[in-house]
């Protein structure tokens, strides 16, 4: 991480996670946490992200259809994933 770095969490871990503070202190590293009552604002800044052309498909490792929203659901839970998501575009194919 780059100094003045910022890390964004989201959701819960499923293991706890060892922080480096001196990392976060000496780099002067910025952590923010996302919860429902920041909800809104969270997705004015991301749909502004998207807009201004930020490319999330590295992270997107699966996509189902939501027919097989159950296989997506389970390959979540497996913890074994990036971001899962159910393609609503494949409906209308």
């Amino acid at each position: 991480m780059n100094h003045g770095g910022k890390v964004a969490m989201l959701g819960i871990p499923s293991v706890n996670n060892a922080i480096d503070w001196n990392q976060v202190i000496f780099k002067g590293l910025e952590i923010k946490d996302i919860y429902g009552r920041e909800m809104f604002e969270t997705w004015y800044k991301m749909a502004a992200m998207l807009q201004s052309g930020l490319d999330l498909t590295p992270i997107i490792t699966h996509s189902f259809p939501p027919s097989k929203f159950e296989e997506g659901f389970a390959t979540m839970l497996s913890g074994q994933c990036g971001k899962v998501i159910l393609d609503w575009e494949s409906v209308n194919s």
